[in-house]
């Protein structure tokens, strides 16, 4: 799995976590100071990056929390068949099947380039171009 830890006060919003085993992106981050005998709070709002849900998680400042090493790659559409579309990869020319998000079911044709993103071993149309 391509992740890496870091503390979880050095989170920022906009950016990437995995929470419940979800890629995610960090919608908003609240940071509470410590106490006079605690640890500073982490309370994160994040939305799946595959399947748009949202969780929110509390944990102690110091843990350390996993962050997903997110690939952007570009790839050619060859054909289009129901929710899912034939895509090849213009850099290695391998070719395979990626499921074609809700939103942008229109604007996936054959020919057309897209960008989509290696999340954990998991590939996802982000962006039709």
């Amino acid at each position: 799995m391509e992740k890496k830890s870091v503390s979880a006060t050095s989170l920022k919003a906009g950016g990437y976590v995995i929470l419940d085993d979800i890629p995610c992106k960090i919608a908003s981050i609240q940071i509470s100071k410590s106490g006079k005998h605690g640890h500073a709070k982490c309370r994160v709002e994040a939305i799946g990056l595959v399947n748009s849900q949202k969780i929110i998680k509390v944990f102690p400042g110091h843990d350390k929390v996993d962050v997903p090493i997110v690939e952007k790659e570009t790839a050619q559409v060859l054909s289009v068949h129901g929710d899912s579309a034939t895509v090849m990869d213009m850099k290695t020319y391998e070719t395979f099947d990626l499921k074609i998000p809700e939103e942008l079911r229109d604007q996936i044709k054959e020919g057309n380039n897209v960008t989509y993103w290696i999340i954990l071993n998991e590939k996802v149309i982000m962006q039709a171009r």
